[in-house]
């Protein structure tokens, strides 16, 4: 079966083409939105930190339940301190 070629499309009115990118064959997009995984890996790495942070605080179950859930929100503090600071 022959290998099919990327087609250029004419984009709609008033919107620019997306612009493509041939690699081994694939087509590949290059637009706005690709290559934004990181992000997640960056918080990913702070979830554990934070938690790794407020575990060792926790000397009972109930500390650590609440050490937990603050390693799952740990951007929500960061903010705020920050927002804090701003404004003194």
């Amino acid at each position: 079966m022959p290998e099919k070629k990327p087609t250029a499309r004419k984009a709609a009115p008033g919107k620019a083409p997306k612009e493509t990118e041939v690699v081994a064959g694939k087509c590949q997009d290059s637009g706005p939105g690709m290559g934004n995984a990181g992000g997640g890996a960056v918080y990913g790495l702070g979830l554990i930190g934070a938690a790794v942070y407020y575990i060792q605080q926790a000397s009972g179950f109930g500390e650590f339940l609440v050490a937990c859930l603050k390693a799952l929100i740990w951007p929500v503090f960061v903010v705020y301190d920050l927002l804090e600071h701003m404004g003194s």
